[in-house]
């Protein structure tokens, strides 16, 4: 897997592994910007592609390839 920047994660898409409450499908909606600007962004927010619904998770999460795979497969 390419390296991920959580600068340029808004917006992408991708496929869990094994589906969340029967969804598959999501798309990055936020990028969750931290109180203090110099810290590192941690977490983004990401939304169903289906049912509109969201959570959000550690951006780092999206590297492990057990459980996330980029774009829509």
């Amino acid at each position: 897997m390419n390296p991920l920047n959580p600068k340029k994660l808004l917006l992408t898409k991708w496929t869990a592994v094994i589906p969340i409450a029967k969804q598959k499908h999501f798309l990055v909606s936020r990028v969750i910007q931290p109180e203090v600007e110099t810290d590192p962004v941690e977490l983004v927010e990401i939304e169903s592609v289906f049912s509109k619904a969201t959570q959000i998770i550690q951006w780092r999460e999206l590297q492990n390839d057990e459980v996330w795979r980029q774009g829509w497969v």
